[in-house]
């Protein structure tokens, strides 16, 4: 029975995701209508200009995609979170569906503590910087790696940590290794 909940729990989530990016999506359409070929134009002119008279930055540096990572999941969390509080607060919305949408924040809560506690973990552990990402197939690690790339006994380490503070197996974690351009 429980499982049937997880399962549909999961379902109703990456339903209301998708719902969401669909209005969204509509919703731009709508508001800024099709481009002209003469805005088309005009705006290709305007980048080709901008960037002859920029530099081009050869690489990212690596704190500001940890900053842009974290930020990036934190605004999708909270649209998130909002679109299900709508949900609850939704004029003659059924039990079922306010008890559904409070267990989906309820998750993404607990994703976040989680994610959080890893990453203090792996900051304890001598990493400059690292975020953390759960997704329904498993977990995201993103570390700052060294010229030449993380060492197996770093890799290992990362692992042991991840597994032995979450419920996840090493099957289910991925290591991402962001070089100094950001890669």
């Amino acid at each position: 029975m429980k499982q049937h909940l997880k399962r549909n729990l999961t379902i109703l989530t990456v339903v209301l995701f998708v719902a969401a990016a669909v209005y969204f999506n509509w919703s731009y359409n709508n508001r800024f209508g099709t481009a002209d070929a003469e805005m088309v134009m005009a705006e290709d002119a305007a980048m080709e200009a901008a960037e002859e008279a920029e530099p081009e930055e050869s690489a990212v540096p690596v704190a500001d995609y940890f900053a842009e990572a974290r930020l990036t999941r934190q605004q999708t969390r909270d649209e998130a979170t909002r679109l299900l509080q709508s949900t609850v607060e939704t004029e003659g919305a059924s039990q079922e569906t306010i008890d559904s949408a409070m267990n989906a924040i309820s998750a993404m809560a607990q994703q976040s503590m989680t994610e959080t506690q890893i990453e203090n973990v792996l900051l304890s552990k001598g990493y400059a910087d690292c975020v953390a990402t759960i997704t329904t197939d498993g977990i995201s690690v993103a570390v700052p790696a060294p010229e030449d790339g993380l060492t197996a006994d770093q890799v290992a380490a990362i692992t042991d940590a991840v597994t032995s503070d979450t419920g996840y197996t090493a099957a289910q974690l991925k290591v991402v290794e962001v070089k100094a351009d950001g890669t």
